[in-house]
């Protein structure tokens, strides 16, 4: 079985498109920022990122 994963539009500090992974795994939830960067997110993207955390612990709870 495929393990929820979701992907979060963001940038890093210089402005360029980034993304912040969420998965989960083995019943715990994985935070992926980007590759050797920070992530910056909007006021909307961190609500986005609130919410995909807590399907993703529902999801893991769940497994």
């Amino acid at each position: 079985m495929t393990e929820p994963r979701w992907y979060l539009s963001c940038h890093d500090p210089f402005g360029r498109d980034r993304a912040v992974t969420v998965l989960v795994e083995r019943g715990a939830v994985v935070l992926v920022s980007p590759p050797g960067s920070s992530a910056v997110l909007s006021p909307a993207q961190t609500r986005q990122l609130g919410r995909t955390l807590e399907q993703a612990g529902l999801d893991a709870a769940a497994g």
